[in-house]
């Protein structure tokens, strides 16, 4: 199993993906791996095909309040790159659909998504109140997969 936090920590409420991996390190089972793809949409792809089953955890920006969560299967995340496959501005969400398109459509069977809202995506280290809430229930949600009970 894997769990991979993506965003950028230095822009605050982006960073919560690799605030729930750095959470989780505390209580993780043998053969789970946390990973900090940080903005690297290439490593996520190439960490999904090597996995059983995955968790990536990220910011999003849906308009919903600050510190909703959302969780869905990976297929529906995926979203094509119009300006083709370059590992520039390549997102884990780009980097799905070309893992789809590289290894066949059951690529991302396996894999799911948890997003939360973020409030500000400017410059910062520290989350919001409402995204470090999030962030704490979805370490609970998390816990038991990765300690290996659930």
């Amino acid at each position: 199993m894997a769990v991979i936090g993506c965003g950028n920590p230095a822009r605050r409420d982006d960073g919560v993906g690799i605030e729930v991996v750095r959470q989780l390190r505390r209580c993780t089972a043998e053969g789970v791996d946390l990973i900090d793809a940080g903005t690297s949409g290439m490593d996520v792809m190439f960490r999904v095909r090597g996995a059983e089953r995955v968790v990536i955890v990220d910011a999003c920006r849906s308009g919903s309040s600050a510190g909703a969560i959302f969780r869905l299967p990976a297929k529906e995340a995926m979203t094509p790159v119009e300006h083709g496959f370059s590992l520039h501005g390549l997102r884990w969400d780009h980097a799905l659909y070309a893992g789809s398109r590289m290894f066949g459509e059951s690529f991302a069977d396996h894999a799911e998504v948890i997003l939360i809202e973020a409030g500000d995506i400017g410059f910062g280290l520290e989350l919001t109140d409402p995204v470090r809430a999030a962030a704490a229930r979805v370490v609970c949600m998390l816990e038991p997969l990765v300690r290996g009970d659930g």
